[in-house]
């Protein structure tokens, strides 16, 4: 299976937290959305006809593009890789601009996922995070898609903000729990260099009230019924994002737009330059050529984040019985620290340790 990943490279307005590539201005939106519909079709040999399955439109706010600038994508995508029917078609939205007539809209344009963007159901939260919506206009959103036909929804919450008490935290919880979506992303606050919070010197939450709100997270949505599926994702039965999910399994996906990234599903990745301006004056791709020790280190890096974990038998074959032996090994190590349990096919990081799963995954490495 492969996926195609288009970067909407827009924003109405700047979230203080945000590190991904974005442009405040729309002023050449068009001109981008032609551009990256160029760039499709003049890398179309690169995935097989028939393979691509999944379709994410991410960014950005996608949601700056009407319903038929979305439908046109959409469009282009399923022909030029002759796409019978996708598995799962995400678009990333701002609750505020879910009306009920642009809901319909993507209803019609194909998109049959939503993720939306709501990281807390406080106004105070919301404002200080430089966010559009309202904790009001963030509830809205989730019916009124409900309401348009949308059975796939995802919300987006994010935690570890050092000012959010624990009672704060689980009231966002449990509103987002009480909406009735099929799942939830909850990421931890990182302060980056180049972002607002960064620039202001926010200081992270230190290590016991990251824990404390990841343990509240673990707990209220398994009760809930979600399962934790990756370090950041939980889904009800039958609703894990197939998209995400193929980066994590090691899969071919093609990315298109300024800052997009590719993968050949073997040993070869590319990326697009993180500039509007130059990406539309046609600048180079940038290529790297995966050694061994790139693709064993790929290999722990992703599948040491979901549940499932790795497989000692992939190891074996792929890596050689020598390097399978020293990760079992080193794993064994963590299992006896807590940090770590066997599975069928292998080692996972234990679930309630998914927090520090970058730190167990780095001992690993080669």
């Amino acid at each position: 299976m492969s996926g195609i990943y288009l970067h909407i490279p827009f924003c109405r307005q700047i979230c203080h937290y945000c590190d991904f590539h974005h442009s405040a201005s729309l002023a050449r939106k068009d001109e981008m959305l032609e551009a990256i519909a160029r760039e499709l079709a003049r890398r179309q040999d690169e995935i097989r006809a028939g393979s691509v399955k999944t379709l994410y439109f991410g960014g950005g706010t996608p949601t700056v593009c009407t319903a038929g600038e979305i439908r046109d994508l959409v469009r282009q995508v399923r022909s030029l890789w002759n796409v019978g029917s996708f598995e799962e078609v995400t678009l990333e939205a701002n609750p505020d601009d879910l009306t009920p007539e642009y809901l319909r809209g993507l209803r019609e344009a194909g998109i049959d996922r939503l993720s939306i963007g709501i990281q807390s159901f406080r106004d105070d939260h919301l404002q200080r995070m430089n966010r559009r919506h309202t904790a009001r206009a963030a509830a809205e959103a989730v019916i009124h898609a409900q309401a348009a036909g949308f059975g796939n929804i995802t919300i987006d919450l994010i935690y570890g903000l050092p000012w959010m008490t624990p009672e704060e935290w689980q009231y966002n919880l449990d509103r987002a729990v009480s909406l009735g979506v099929q799942h939830i992303s909850a990421y931890h606050l990182t302060v980056e260099p180049r972002t607002v919070f960064g620039k202001q010197g926010l200081k992270a939450v230190d290590e016991t009230v990251s824990e404390l709100h990841f343990g509240m997270l673990r707990e209220t949505l398994a009760q809930a019924g979600f399962e934790h599926y990756e370090v950041s994702n939980f889904a009800l039965p039958g609703f894990r994002a197939k998209h995400n999910s193929s980066y994590w399994s090691g899969e071919a996906y093609l990315g298109a737009g300024p800052s997009a990234h590719s993968y050949d599903g073997a040993d070869r990745r590319s990326w697009n330059v993180s500039s509007n301006r130059l990406y539309l004056e046609g600048a180079p791709r940038g290529v790297e050529r995966l050694t061994e020790t790139d693709r064993l280190n790929e290999y722990l890096m992703t599948r040491l984040r979901t549940a499932k974990g790795l497989s000692t038998g992939y190891l074996t074959a792929r890596f050689g019985p020598e390097e399978a032996a020293r990760i079992a090994a080193r794993c064994e190590d963590f299992v006896t620290t807590g940090d770590m349990h066997r599975t069928p096919e292998g080692f996972a990081v234990r679930p309630e340790r998914l927090l520090v799963s970058d730190y167990l995954i780095s001992e690993l490495f080669r």
